[in-house]
């Protein structure tokens, strides 16, 4: 491992339609264009389900409550300076209509075409297992 171990959190938001939510990372930051599940990095003194919340307003101005939050799987990748763990959950509720805040864009997707989109290596293992938890 190379750098620190960097805690962040993401949801997939799941509509009625069962399609998944993908935001785009906006221009100027690292990755800049590509998809991913919406959250965030975890503040000092914060827990993972309550730093998923305030992510999801700040990125999307949702409000989900952490009872709506169901651990799914997670993530550990290692980057070049930091080594990233990404707890994901699963999200069925929430309040509002997601609108890109911090984000360049949002979209609902079918699980299938996840992976049809240019995504950071970390989401690779989660789109898999978003793909199998939801395949017919």
């Amino acid at each position: 491992m190379t750098g620190k171990l960097l805690l962040v959190v993401a949801a997939a938001l799941v509509d009625e339609a069962g399609r998944i939510l993908i935001t785009q990372r906006p221009a100027g930051k690292s990755m800049a264009g590509m998809w991913e599940f919406p959250g965030g990095k975890v503040e000092a003194g914060e827990t993972p389900e309550a730093a998923l919340c305030r992510e999801l307003d700040e990125e999307l101005g949702i409000d989900a409550a952490e009872r709506d939050l169901i651990p799914l799987t997670f993530a550990s990748h290692g980057y070049e300076a930091f080594h990233l763990l990404m707890p994901l959950y699963i999200c069925r509720a929430w309040g509002g209509d997601p609108t890109p805040r911090e984000v360049a864009a949002v979209r609902f997707v079918d699980p299938a075409a996840l992976s049809t989109f240019e995504m950071p290596a970390a989401d690779a293992p989660l789109v898999a297992h978003i793909q199998s938890a939801f395949a017919g």
